[in-house]
């Protein structure tokens, strides 16, 4: 009689247990499907909204340092924001290396742009830049460029995005020693990609050149490549690789000025 009670239990239990399982399934499973209906008036909302509107924030830190048998410091800094209205939006850029050696400069460089942009259409604008760098290590005292630019969107998918970039330009350069400046009439172009490898992991290379009208020898190319990997939605673990060559160089100085660093990356 005792092992009929106890089997009527113990089947009673199993049932319980079954029916309860079945009930949390099915609650996960309006739980999710309400979530997929509230990302999808989420991203109607959003489209809603005016394009171009959002204040966007992207800062890249990088920094070692090592005491003992030898005492160095380096700091890296690339950072940007844009702020858009309308078909209308600003931009400014800031890409900033500095590092000692026993407490001895041994490096001193950035370049900040700063850059307009009026959309024609959603493929094509026109705007305006204003660049100036400054290389203590280079024999340059520093160099300034300005003049209008026209963009074009070349490829814009959720996994590709290709831009196109090109600018005539007055430029001023200072070298080492020399009291006068050297203003000549130049252009760039300049292309970005973007690619999105993975849903937390992005390739990015940013690739241009510079160059004097008159004077084809003196031209500059800057390059960056770099991965970043997602960590939350706001920080970014990255690794960025940068080439920024010279071919017009003071004795002594090397053309090509290469920089591989790791950074942690906010975007806001």
């Amino acid at each position: 009689m005792k092992k009929t009670v106890f089997s009527v239990l113990a089947v009673s239990s199993l049932l319980m247990a079954a029916e309860s399982q079945e009930t949390l399934k099915e609650e996960i499973k309006a739980v999710k499907t309400k979530i997929k209906e509230l990302e999808l008036d989420l991203k109607k909302l959003k489209a809603q909204l005016p394009p171009n509107e959002a204040f966007v924030t992207h800062t890249e830190f990088g920094f070692m340092d090592t005491q003992g048998n030898t005492r160095t410091q380096t700091f890296g800094l690339d950072a940007s924001a844009k702020k858009g209205w309308g078909k209308n939006s600003i931009n400014m850029t800031l890409d900033a290396q500095y590092a000692t050696n026993e407490g001895v400069e041994i490096k001193n460089k950035y370049t900040t742009e700063l850059g307009y942009d009026y959309d024609i259409t959603d493929k094509l604008s026109f705007g305006y830049l204003a660049g100036f760098k400054q290389d203590e290590f280079s024999g340059y005292q520093h160099q300034f460029y300005t003049g209008p630019s026209a963009k074009y969107k070349a490829v814009k998918t959720q996994m590709h995005k290709l831009s196109l970039e090109a600018n005539i330009l007055y430029a001023q350069d200072k070298l080492d020693g020399m009291e006068d400046t050297e203003d000549y009439a130049s252009y760039r172009t300049k292309a970005v990609y973007g690619w999105q490898v993975l849903d937390n992991l992005k390739f990015d290379q940013d690739l241009s050149y510079r160059s004097a009208f008159d004077k084809s020898d003196n031209y500059f190319v800057f390059s960056k490549s770099a991965f970043t990997s997602k960590i939350s939605n706001v920080f970014s673990a990255g690794l960025s690789y940068k080439v920024d060559y010279t071919n017009l160089v003071a004795a002594g100085k090397d053309y090509t000025d290469r920089t591989l660093t790791a950074n942690l990356i906010m975007d806001y």
